[in-house]
C-alpha cells in the first residue's frame, strides 16, 4: 500500500530530500532506562514520498506490560511474541541510512536506543526529525499538538489510536502535510544529530535522597551539628568517603559535593589543602574541621526544621488564575564578581497587576481600546538589536505576541531599517501578510483574522518579569510541564539550554540537580532536557514529584564560543502542560549585546502552587560561572 498523496507531494515540497524511517513504539511505561517496548512499527519512505517498506510486531518484554488501559496490550496478547533482540536486526536494517521520524521523537529514539543496547547492538540512526517540534515551528491553529489533533487538522484519517502500525501510517500523512507547510513558510527542518550511544553512557545514576531539613546555617565554633547543615568533604580521609557520607546522611545532614557561601562546614584533614573546595571555603569564610571532630559531632546531631510540605490544593483549570504581574528580576548568583552590561541589569519598574483571561476562555481577537494587538502575532524584521527589541516590547505592550520566526500563526510583519533585505520577505509577500513600518506600532489598525488561523485559546503573553500561576487539573494526574526555548536558527553557534533545581538557599542539592547536555536527566527522572532541533530545546518537569526541598527551578541558556545573545537575537520561551499540550504561556526575551548566558525562566513554589516567571536576564560570564554560583562543583 502506498501512502503517497498527489496533494502532499514531498518531492516538490523542498529542495532537500531524505529517505525517511517513520517509527512508533508502544511501551510499558514512560522511562526508557526502566520500561520496555511492547510493540514497534516502522514505515520507510523514499525522497519522493513513496512507501518503500513496512514492518510491525508485538514484542514480549519479559515484564508487566504496564498501563493496559492505554495501549490494550495484555500479557496474554504478548505471550509468544518475539523479544526485541530477535527483531533488532530487521529494525536496524530499516533505520540504516534514513532519518528517523516520530512524534515526540526523543521518546521513541530513547526507547529504541535502550532496547538496542540491551541487545548489545548500536542503534543505526545518525539523524532524527520530530514532527512535534516541526509543528511547533509551523504553529498551526490547533488546540494542541497531539498526533490525533494534527491528523484531524491536516485531514489524515486515524482508525486506532495507540496502535503502533496505525499511528505510524497516520504519522506518514502528518509528516507529508508538515513538510508541505514548512516549505510554504520556508522553514528549515529541525533535524537533530544523533551520536552513537551506549547504555552505560546515558543511564542516570540511582536517585539520591534529598535532605528533609532546612539549612540552619553555619557550624558555630564549639557548637553541635544540626540536621540540614550542608557539609562538604575534601582530601584523603581515614574512613572510606562512602562510610562518612552514609553516616552523615543517616544523621540528617545534607552532604554536598561543592562549597558555596551556604556551606555549613568543610571537613578536611589537611589544613593547608589547596583543593577547589578548600580555597572556596577560605574565600567564603566557611568553618573547617578535621575528620575526628566530624565523627565526634556526628554522635550528637541536634534536631532540625523539616522542609514545609505545601498543603494540597486543587485549582480548577477553568478557574481564573492569579493576576499576572511584574516582579523584579533578581540577578543570578555568580562564582566571582561580574559586571553585567546596563542592558542586562535593567529591571522594569513594578507595575499594577494586569488581568489575564482564564486558561480555557478564548482570548478576544477583535480590537480593543488598550490592547489593539490582542490575539495577533507580529514578526519584526531588520533594525539593530536595540531597535528590534524595543519594537517587540511595544508589540507586547499592545497585547500582541512577538514572533521570532515566520510561522502559520504570524498575522503581521513590521519592517525596520534593512528588513526589506531579510530572506523571508519574498515568502511574506507570497503569503500576502500585512507589512507595516515602525509608525504602525504607534496606533495600529488591524484586519480581521481568517477563521482558519484562529485558536480556541491563545497563549498568555508574558512580558519580561511577568508572573503567572500554573494551573492544576480538577482530577487526574498533574501533567509534566514543558518549558521550551526557541530562537532563530544560526549555523555559526550552538546554544545549550540548562536547568538548576534549587533549595531555599538557591543552591543545588546535588551536582545531579544541574541538568545539561552532558547529564540530560536527573537521577529521579523529575527533570529532563529534550532536544527538538538545532534551534529548540525543552526542559520537562514533573513538578508533582519534586521533593519539598526543591523550591525553584531556573531555566537558562548558554552560548558555546565567542558569539553573544546580541547576535542571536530574541529567544522565545513557552510553557505547556504535557509534551503535546497547547502553549499556556509564551514570552519573547531580548538579551542585550555582550551576554553569553541568559536566565530564561523561573518556576517556583508559592504555597501549594507553582508559578512561572519570564526572566530574560543576561550575563557576560560563561555557563561554568553560572553553575558555580548555584553550587555546582565544576572542575577548574
Amino acid at each position: 500500500m502506498s501512502l503517497a498523496s498527489p496533494f502532499l507531494d514531498v518531492s516538490a515540497a523542498r529542495d532537500d530530500a531524505y529517505d525517511w524511517a517513520l517509527v512508533d513504539v508502544e511501551t510499558s511505561g514512560l522511562v526508557a532506562r526502566r520500561d520496555r517496548v511492547l510493540s514497534v512499527a516502522v514505515i520507510t519512505l523514499g525522497p519522493d514520498g513513496e512507501q518503500t517498506g513496512e514492518f510491525s510486531t508485538l514484542l514480549n518484554p519479559g515484564c508487566d506490560p504496564g498501563p493496559v488501559d492505554v495501549h490494550g496490550l495484555t500479557s496474554e496478547r504478548l505471550k509468544g511474541a518475539p523479544t526485541f533482540d530477535q527483531v533488532a536486526g530487521r529494525i536496524g536494517a530499516m533505520l540504516q541510512d534514513r532519518v528517523l521520524v516520530a512524534h515526540n521523537a526523543q521518546f521513541d529514539y530513547d526507547f529504541l536506543a535502550h532496547e538496542f543496547a540491551r541487545a548489545r547492538m548500536w542503534l543505526p540512526v545518525s539523524q532524527r526529525l520530530c514532527t512535534l517540534a516541526l509543528n511547533r515551528q509551523v504553529d498551526p491553529p490547533t488546540d494542541d499538538m497531539k498526533l490525533g489533533t494534527l491528523a484531524a487538522h491536516y485531514g489524515i484519517p486515524q482508525q486506532r489510536a495507540h496502535d503502533a502500525l496505525d499511528d505510524t501510517r497516520v504519522l506518514a500523512g502528518v509528516l507529508r502535510a508538515s513538510l508541505r507547510e514548512a516549505a510554504r513558510l520556508d522553514l528549515p527542518l529541525p533535524l537533530v544529530t544523533c551520536p552513537p550511544r551506549a547504555e552505560s553512557q546515558f543511564t542516570p545514576s540511582p536517585p539520591k535522597t534529598p535532605c528533609a531539613y532546612r539549612n540552619p546555617g553555619r557550624l558555630a565554633p564549639g557548637g553541635p551539628l544540626r540536621q540540614g547543615m550542608k557539609v562538604a568533604i575534601t582530601g584523603d580521609t581515614a574512613h572510606a568517603r562512602a562510610e562518612l557520607v552514609g553516616r552523615a546522611v543517616a544523621a540528617g545532614l545534607n552532604m554536598m559535593t561543592s562549597v558555596s557561601r551556604h556551606t555549613s562546614v568543610l571537613v578536611t584533614n589537611d589544613t593547608a589543602s589547596r583543593s577547589t573546595k578548600a580555597r572556596r571555603a577560605v574565600a567564603e569564610g566557611v568553618p573547617v574541621i578535621d575528620e575526628q571532630t566530624f565523627l565526634r559531632l556526628l554522635t550528637d546531631v541536634r534536631p532540625g526544621t523539616a522542609h514545609e510540605v505545601p498543603a494540597a490544593r486543587t485549582v480548577p483549570v477553568a478557574a481564573e488564575p492569579e493576576a499576572e504581574q511584574i516582579e523584579p528580576v533578581k540577578p543570578a548568583p555568580t562564582a566571582a564578581p561580574v559586571a553585567p552590561t546596563p542592558e542586562a541589569t535593567a529591571v522594569p519598574e513594578p507595575s499594577p497587576p494586569v488581568s489575564v483571561p482564564s486558561p480555557r476562555r478564548p482570548v478576544p481577537v477583535t480590537d480593543t481600546v488598550d490592547k489593539p494587538l490582542s490575539g495577533r502575532r507580529v514578526l519584526v524584521l531588520g533594525g539593530v538589536h536595540a531597535d528590534a527589541a524595543a519594537a517587540r516590547l511595544r508589540v507586547v505592550e499592545l497585547g500582541g505576541s512577538a514572533a521570532i520566526n515566520l510561522s502559520a500563526s504570524v498575522t503581521d510583519v513590521v519592517l525596520l531599517s534593512g528588513g526589506e533585505r531579510d530572506r523571508r520577505i519574498k515568502r511574506i509577500t507570497a503569503l500576502e501578510l500585512p507589512v507595516h513600518d515602525l509608525h504602525w506600532l504607534t496606533s495600529p489598525t488591524t484586519t480581521d483574522r481568517q477563521p482558519s488561523t484562529l485558536r480556541a485559546q491563545e497563549p498568555h503573553v508574558m512580558p519580561r518579569g511577568g508572573v503567572i500561576d500554573l494551573p492544576v487539573p480538577h482530577s487526574g494526574p498533574t501533567p509534566e510541564w514543558y518549558v521550551t526555548a526557541g530562537w532563530a536558527p544560526r549555523p555559526d553557534c550552538e546554544i545549550d539550554v540548562v536547568a538548576f533545581l534549587l533549595d531555599e538557599d538557591e543552591q543545588v542539592g546535588f551536582d545531579e540537580d544541574f541538568i545539561f547536555y552532558g547529564a540530560p536527566e536527573n537521577p529521579a527522572g523529575t527533570a529532563r532536557l529534550l532536544t527538538g532541533g538545532p534551534a529548540e530545546q525543552t526542559i520537562a518537569l514533573n513538578l508533582a514529584s519534586l521533593p519539598p526541598s526543591t523550591r525553584k527551578i531556573v531555566v537558562a541558556a548558554a552560548i558555546d564560543g565567542a558569539t553573544t545573545f546580541g547576535t542571536v537575537g530574541a529567544v522565545q520561551i513557552g510553557a505547556a502542560p504535557g509534551s503535546s499540550g497547547a502553549p499556556f504561556a509564551r514570552a519573547t526575551l531580548d538579551a542585550a549585546t555582550t551576554e553569553r548566558t541568559m536566565l530564561l525562566a523561573e518556576i517556583y513554589r508559592r504555597g501549594p502552587l507553582w508559578r512561572l516567571r519570564a526572566v530574560g536576564q543576561g550575563y557576560d560570564h560563561g555557563l561554568d560561572a553560572l553553575a558555580r554560583g548555584y553550587g555546582v562543583d565544576v572542575a577548574d
